[in-house]
């Protein structure tokens, strides 16, 4: 009996399909910048970094984990039928145009500063899509949890890079 109620919440191959498309999807637009931009640059590699600057691997290890879980995220308020979805996708699309834009700001522009008021914009987008996407799914909100984790990261690193090399 436990068995049963068990994998009748599983998702059918079909959904599961579908997940793996969105996860392919979001990792797709959000590694998209790196092909223009990069931090292995001349510029780049002059700047003086903060004592806390993560080892260089650290960066396509946390996002592509992290658009894992916003693949998943999207794809569950994606199929949901719950009031506010429109508006979750919405935000979802919105705080993912501010993600995409800060890799050319800050590498390919050179701007550390222009790319820090991205963002701290990206940061209160990532919020207000956590709540959104909470009110849809409590599961959706929580895979966004990490995301937010990292951007508040961001944020004070983005800081500290302009900071230390204005």
């Amino acid at each position: 009996m436990a068995f049963r109620s068990i994998t009748h919440h599983l998702p059918d191959g079909g959904s599961i399909l579908t997940a793996i498309g969105f996860v392919l999807l979001v990792t797709i637009v959000g590694a998209a910048p790196s092909v223009f931009s990069s931090p292995d640059t001349p510029w780049f590699r002059a700047l003086e970094k903060p004592w806390f600057y993560p080892p260089t691997i650290a960066f396509p290890v946390v996002w592509t984990l992290l658009f894992i879980l916003l693949g998943i995220a999207l794809w569950l308020v994606w199929r949901s039928d719950a009031d506010g979805r429109r508006l979750a996708l919405g935000a979802f699309v919105l705080q993912m145009l501010f993600n995409v834009a800060w890799t050319p700001a800050f590498f390919a522009l050179e701007a550390p500063l222009v790319a820090l008021g991205i963002v701290v914009v990206l940061w209160g987008l990532v919020v207000g899509t956590l709540v959104a996407f909470r009110r849809v799914d409590r599961r959706a909100g929580a895979l966004l949890v990490p995301y937010l984790a990292w951007v508040t990261f961001a944020v004070v690193l983005n800081f500290e890079l302009w900071r230390l090399n204005a």
